[in-house]
């Protein structure tokens, strides 16, 4: 990897900054000096349905109408998902002798649902992740997803990327990252992956 600057920035696919002049949002910190964050992994799915469980307070809904429960019901489901697959790849694939914090922001405005990720990530894994980003930005989903099926089951890899397909494909998300040097010595990069879900 050539030599980065710090404030270095790298951005790939629909990346949305971050305006905080959204309304409503819920953020959620892990911090690394805690608890090792690999310890914290299992416990994804339960704080994955506490931002769903959030997220419902906001659609109100007469439960005698059964295509608006149908319809909150689904959103409740694919930001459970999706909130889930965020976390566990920022906690799988964070650079644990990085100090920064593991956070994850869930902002709602009036179409979509915005999902904020963010980690440390070793400079090391950086290249390989970015061309499977740029597959993932220009090749067909459903393709894509064969063909990384087909790649764990000869590879045996483990950072097959299906997660993040899945959401593409099965929620029509839309997904950008950014990467951005914070330090140089020693090296503190950052990756924040952002998911708009259109409701």
């Amino acid at each position: 990897m050539e030599q980065e600057q710090i404030g270095m920035i790298q951005t790939f696919g629909d990346f949305i900054e971050d305006s905080s002049s959204t309304p409503e949002f819920l953020l959620i910190g892990f911090s690394p000096s805690s608890i090792p964050l690999k310890q914290r992994w299992r416990n994804n799915g339960l704080s994955a349905s506490f931002i769903a469980d959030y997220l419902i307070t906001f659609f109100p809904v007469d439960e005698n109408e059964p295509d608006a429960v149908h319809q909150r019901n689904k959103v409740t489901g694919a930001v459970r998902y999706i909130a889930n697959e965020l976390l566990e790849n920022a906690m799988k694939f964070n650079d644990d002798s990085s100090p920064q914090q593991v956070s994850i922001k869930l902002e709602l405005m009036s179409d979509r649902v915005l999902f904020r990720a963010s980690n440390a990530v070793n400079p090391q894994t950086i290249p390989k992740f970015q061309a499977f980003i740029q597959e993932l930005t220009t090749a067909d989903a459903g393709d894509l997803i064969v063909r990384q099926v087909e790649k764990n089951t000869t590879e045996g890899w483990d950072s097959s990327g299906l997660g993040l397909l899945t959401i593409v494909s099965d929620y029509q998300a839309i997904l950008g990252w950014r990467f951005e040097t914070l330090s140089v010595d020693p090296p503190v990069i950052t990756v924040t992956t952002t998911v708009q879900l259109p409701l």
